[in-house]
């Protein structure tokens, strides 16, 4: 169930946000809520993968485990060819 709240927006702002979800054929509510969820949801990504990244770096400096850039890019540069090479396996 959605709960009312409340933002303060300038006049400037109400104004670009009124024309555009009247170009839109959507109402100013519609319009900052879409904004918002997309908002959160990029954030959230944003988050995620920091964390996964943080994440990786304390498996890298436990296990040493790695694979270089050189043997990424000779795997990338492979794809699409007939001769695709299978991902590369991390080592120490």
């Amino acid at each position: 169930m959605a709960t009312p709240t409340s933002i303060k927006l300038d006049e400037d702002l109400k104004d670009r946000v009124q024309r555009l979800a009247n170009s839109r054929k959507r109402s100013a509510h519609w319009l900052m809520r879409a904004a918002i969820e997309e908002y959160v949801e990029r954030e959230e990504r944003r988050e995620a993968l920091k964390r996964e990244a943080l994440e990786a770096w304390e498996t890298y400096q436990t296990t040493g485990l790695h694979v270089t850039s050189d043997e990424v890019e000779k795997w990338l540069a492979s794809w699409g060819t007939e001769d695709e090479l299978p991902a590369p396996k991390c080592h120490e």
